[in-house]
C-alpha cells in the first residue's frame, strides 16, 4: 500500500512540475513559477495538490476532456435564438450616425413647427377677412 501511495505522489509531482514549467507566467496565480517549483520539490504531495487547486489558471469554459459527444436518440427541438447583430462600425462612425439622426430629428421638428405656424397664420388670416 505504501508503494502505491509513493507511486501516485511521484506521478503527481512529475506531472505538476511539467505543468508548471510549460505554463506561461500569466497563467500562474498567487506566486511566481520559481516559488511553485520549490514548493512542489520540497513538499511533493502538498505542493502538487496546492498547484492544481489554486496555483494555475484554468480556461473560462473549464477543463476540456477528450471525450466523444453522446449521441441522442431523439433530438429535442430547440427554440431558434434570434441572430445576434454585431456592430462592426468604429466609435467615430457610430457617433457620426447618431449626429445625423439627431440632425434629422431636429429638421423634422422644425418642419412640423413651420407647418403648424403656417396653418395658424392661414387660419388667422381667414378669420380676419
Amino acid at each position: 500500500m505504501g508503494f502505491l501511495i509513493w507511486l501516485v505522489t511521484l506521478a503527481l509531482t512529475v506531472f505538476s512540475l511539467v505543468d508548471i514549467i510549460r505554463r506561461d507566467d500569466s497563467q500562474v496565480k498567487h506566486m511566481p513559477k520559481f516559488v511553485w517549483l520549490l514548493l512542489v520539490v520540497l513538499l511533493p504531495l502538498i505542493g502538487s495538490v496546492l498547484w492544481f487547486a489554486i496555483g494555475r489558471e484554468y480556461p473560462e469554459n473549464g477543463i476540456q476532456l477528450g471525450r466523444a459527444p453522446r449521441q441522442r436518440t431523439a433530438p429535442s427541438p430547440q427554440p431558434a435564438a434570434p441572430p445576434v447583430r454585431v456592430d462592426t462600425r468604429s466609435t467615430e462612425e457610430q457617433i457620426a450616425d447618431l449626429d445625423r439622426e439627431i440632425e434629422e430629428w431636429r429638421l423634422r421638428q422644425e418642419i412640423e413647427k413651420r407647418k403648424h405656424q403656417r396653418g395658424e397664420s392661414s387660419d388667422s388670416g381667414t378669420h380676419a377677412e
